[in-house]
Order: C-alpha cells, then structure tokens, then sequence
C-alpha cells in the first residue's frame, strides 16, 4: 500500500525485473476511482493485471478482491502484488488473509509520516522507505523515522532504497523471497497510506 506517488508500480516493475528469470509475477490493482491508467507500464512487461474499482472507498475487502482473482492465471503466477492506494488512517488489509502487508513510503513525504499516520504502521509487515536517493536534496531524518516506525511496529522490517536508481533493491528482493520461503507467495505492496 502507499499514497499516490509513493513508487507502488515502480516497485513492482523492478521487483519483476529482478526476479523475471525465477520468479512470475501478477498484479491486482486496487484504485478508488479511474481504471486503465496504469495498464500500460504492466502490460508492456508482460505482468498480468486485473483491476479493482473500489467506487470510492479507501477500503478494500475479500468481497472486492475475490473477483479479480478469478480473472487472473493464478497457476502461472508466483508472487501476486495487490497494488493499493487506499487511506493512511485506516488499519491495513491484513484480513484479506495475504501473506504480507508492505507500507511504501517516500522520502518527500516525510519522517514524521509515522507520527502522523500512526495506526497504519502498527499492522504491517514491512516499510519500504523508497526514492532514498533524494536524501542529500531533502530535510529528512532517517533516524527520527526509523524511531517512530519501530516504536509503533518493532517487529517490522525497514527497507530503505530506491526505485528510480535500483539501489538497495536487494534488501527488498531478499525480504520477499525469504518471505515466500516460509508461506504461500502472495505479498501487497502499500505505500504511504
């Protein structure tokens, strides 16, 4: 999950990248309003996609997502993203039964954003703290997030990186074939909520 912005395709196109000689990916795309934007980047990197109009809702539930893996080859897929916008504010979808819920936060946005969206990080997974590469051109302290992130979550797993320039990727491709490893391979990538 992540705010608009945040790098949610961007991440999965570089996490498909990555993995394309081991790994296939699929991509549920959950958004509140338009549809068919963003087709285009997925379709051209061969990644199967359905997407989901929540009609307005920032919330996303099984009732929603049930039919979209229904039009989707799940047996040749082996990591599916559920791609949400959805609200800072709300708890995560962590009772769609998806294996992982991954907050994607970017740099711009912030290292007070878990100060200010508290309860979304006390149900997740892992944060991916992307667009790192801004660092030395913006007033963000590193430190000050990582504190308020493990203060609220402190089993949660912080992966800073950055999409555009692929550095730190690894620390993600690493996080989610490990995570895969364990349990079935579906993940959700969040970011910013």
């Amino acid at each position: 999950m992540a705010a608009p912005g945040a790098g949610k395709t961007s991440l999965i196109l570089r996490t498909a990248e990555a993995l394309s000689a081991s790994l296939r990916i699929g991509v549920i795309e959950v958004t509140p309003a338009s549809v068919g934007l963003e087709k285009e980047p997925f379709s051209d990197a061969g990644i199967p996609l359905v997407q989901v109009n929540t009609g307005g809702r920032s919330q996303l539930d099984a009732s929603t997502l049930n039919p979209a893996l229904k039009q989707l080859p799940l047996a040749s897929i082996d990591i599916l993203f559920v791609e949400n916008v959805g609200n800072l504010v709300c708890r995560g979808a962590s009772q769609l039964g998806l294996q992982a819920d991954v907050l994607i936060v970017s740099v711009p946005q912030g290292h007070d954003n878990p100060y200010k969206y508290p309860e979304i990080y006390r149900h997740i997974d892992a944060v991916i703290l992307n667009k790192t590469d801004l660092l030395p051109w913006v007033s963000f302290d590193l430190e000050v997030f990582r504190r308020g992130v493990e203060r609220l979550n402190p089993s949660v797993s912080i992966l800073p990186m950055s999409c555009y320039t692929g550095a730190d990727l690894h620390r993600w491709i690493d996080w989610l074939t490990s995570k895969r490893k364990i349990t079935p391979s579906i993940a959700v990538a969040r970011s910013g909520r």
